[in-house]
């Protein structure tokens, strides 16, 4: 049982290696659609997504049509400035998809119309076009993992012994 993140034609590697490196944390399965503003190769995809690819599952699909082929009945959230709501109103469960648009247009307004009442938004002033699509893939991300306890997730760290050099801030501490 895994949630899902859909990136409806990302078009920066930098956003979509990070979103793959949440998606190896927590555990998401990444679904990307076609056309893509990159390669699966590029350099800076793989960079920002560090080592973690390995770690994750992810499957390409050549347009939305396709995807809703192989996924018919699949509950989705589609996360929009144009939402009624917000993210934080909608009820997630495990192996939901949540949406994401473009990093400059967002998703097509046609899906938005027809599946209005399962569009969410982030929060933020009038003034702000859009977060970052990587911010908003890991906002949303968590908030649907809060809700089902963060299944399979590990909520305690521990200290290494690994120590600053010459740290005189702990002064101030």
């Amino acid at each position: 049982m895994a949630m899902n993140i859909v990136l409806v034609n990302p078009e920066i590697p930098q956003n979509t290696g990070n979103i793959a490196r949440t998606c190896a944390a927590t555990g998401a399965v990444l679904h990307l659609i076609r056309p893509l503003g990159f390669e699966l190769s590029d350099r800076y995809l793989k960079r920002a997504g560090l080592d973690y690819w390995n770690l994750m599952e992810y499957y390409v699909y050549d347009d939305l049509e396709a995807f809703f082929r192989v996924h018919p009945g699949a509950q989705c959230h589609y996360a929009s400035t144009k939402a009624p709501r917000g993210y934080h109103e909608a009820a997630y469960q495990n192996n939901d998809f949540l949406f994401f648009g473009c990093e400059t247009r967002g998703l097509p307004e046609n899906l938005l119309e027809k599946a209005y009442d399962r569009c969410i938004r982030i929060p933020m002033r009038a003034e702000a076009r859009s977060l970052n699509l990587s911010n908003s893939v890991a906002i949303v991300l968590y908030e649907a993992l809060r809700q089902n306890g963060f299944a399979g997730l590990s909520s305690v760290g521990s200290l290494t012994g690994r120590e600053e050099q010459d740290a005189p801030w702990l002064d101030y501490i």
